[in-house]
């Protein structure tokens, strides 16, 4: 948005706006969304009727994690998380609104008497700031009125020792950020630490689930500054390109599209505002080191990019640091590569530095060994149903 004004007026307006919601649903705030109605058996109508979304990220989930909703409203996806979870898993929900948060945390008994567990706690924050508890934040400012402007200035070392002391969620302590058509409120100059915090929180090796709004065109400023058109999910939109560059510029890799709604929820003059939901993983950070591993990229597509930059082309050998070669192993890659091990290992604490920028092709004698000059007999294999031999 173009002033500091305009910015504390959107976030206002949001706040006012989605404190309405939480008493009378508004049908503008979301998109028709195609929950799974055997979730929705457990959770009280007026946690449906009164949230908002334009996704569903929580068909992503899996048994036994612990799960982040940003924005968690009225608590449909935190409830619906919770039973796909289970009793294993643990489910946190963030939202700054308190009316909000009061239909979720006087619901929240009633689920859990309907699913037989009790799983979900609801925090209050903000999502671009996920270190600091806004509750623990009240009852300091209780003790310490902001009554002059040096009281003022003490607030933000009260602010930084609780997100120091008791943050609101710890680092590397979250499997799974999921968050259903909320990104797009935080004020644009925001956006950055919020991708930053999500990262963060996540484990090495978990993964944002984000359902969101995006654009097909840049906004102009003219929307941007509209606090109503902020506040219903239009003027805080990502481009299409945008939002997933968010997620590469705060160092998640294997970011792929899962959702893409064909038809725009909304145009705006002109310009397409539609559902998608994007996976990111958490974990392409640290040292490369050799270990004589290659890999083979299986295709369908004649050359791939990765997200580090390294480029290949189909069935040919590659030269890969054993960071790299982990990697690939996981989800989303491990169906579309081949592995190959080399036939001595190299131990880890033997293991030299690997220039992973090289980019070269790794010749089958470094991963058989220069000197082999091994003959062996023919590999048993399988026989037919008719019991030929296959060969």
């Amino acid at each position: 948005m173009s002033s500091k004004s305009s910015l504390a007026s959107a976030e206002s307006a949001t706040r006012a706006r989605y404190s309405a919601a939480a008493i009378a649903s508004e049908a503008a705030l979301c998109c028709p969304v195609d929950y799974d109605p055997q979730y929705l058996k457990a959770i009280p109508s007026e946690v449906i009727e009164k949230d908002y979304g334009c996704g569903d990220p929580s068909k992503h989930l899996n048994p036994g994690e612990t799960v982040l909703d940003l924005g968690s409203g009225t608590g449909k996806i935190c409830f619906i998380a919770s039973q796909v979870v289970g009793p294993e898993g643990k489910v946190i929900g963030v939202d700054m609104t308190d009316d909000m948060l009061e239909v979720a945390r006087r619901n929240a008994p009633i689920v859990a008497g309907n699913i037989g567990h009790s799983n979900v706690e609801f925090r209050k924050g903000r999502i671009q700031d996920l270190g600091l508890d806004l509750e623990l934040l009240d009852e300091e400012l209780r003790k310490n009125p902001i009554a002059d402007a040096n009281a003022y200035i003490a607030a933000d070392g009260i602010a930084a020792r609780l997100r120091d002391a008791k943050p609101l969620i710890a680092s590397d302590s979250i499997d799974v950020v999921v968050s259903n058509c909320v990104l797009n409120l935080v004020e644009t100059r925001l956006k950055k630490q919020l991708f930053e915090e999500i990262f963060r929180v996540l484990k090495n090796g978990g993964r944002a689930v984000i359902s969101d709004i995006v654009s097909d065109e840049e906004i102009p400023l003219h929307l941007q500054d509209d606090p109503y058109l902020w506040s219903g999910c239009i003027s805080g939109a990502y481009t299409e390109e945008g939002f997933l560059k968010a997620f590469a510029d705060a160092g998640f890799y294997g970011i792929e599209i899962l959702k893409r709604d064909d038809a725009p929820w909304q145009t705006v003059e002109g310009i397409e505002f539609r559902s998608v939901t994007v996976q990111a993983w958490k974990g392409k950070q640290g040292p490369c080191f050799e270990r004589n591993q290659a890999v083979i990229y299986n295709g369908p597509f004649l050359k791939i990019l990765d997200d580090d930059g390294h480029a290949m082309e189909r069935g040919k050998r590659y030269a890969v640091c054993d960071k790299t070669f982990q990697l690939y192993q996981r989800l989303p890659y491990k169906s579309h590569f081949s592995f190959i091990e080399p036939l001595t290992g190299i131990p880890p604490e033997e293991a030299k530095p690997f220039d992973c920028q090289a980019g070269r092709e790794r010749h089958p004698k470094e991963t058989k060994g220069q000197d082999c000059r091994a003959t062996t007999a023919a590999a048993n294999c399988v026989t037919g149903g008719d019991g030929a031999a296959c060969c």
